[in-house]
């Protein structure tokens, strides 16, 4: 038996994908705007982070 078949077997499994892309589509968007409206001298420390040895 494949896979695809213990899934259809399942009552509601079809919103679980919907489900998923909006909480994926939540997430980017959130992160989108906290990156927008990040203080600027905030995301230069941040990119630093890598070069800074101490």
């Amino acid at each position: 038996m494949k896979f695809i078949n213990y899934l259809q077997s399942i009552t509601g499994v079809s919103i679980y994908p919907m489900i998923t892309l909006v909480l994926f589509s939540l997430f980017f968007v959130v992160a989108a705007i906290w990156a927008f409206k990040a203080p600027k001298g905030m995301v230069d420390h941040i990119s630093n982070i890598p070069l800074d040895e101490s």
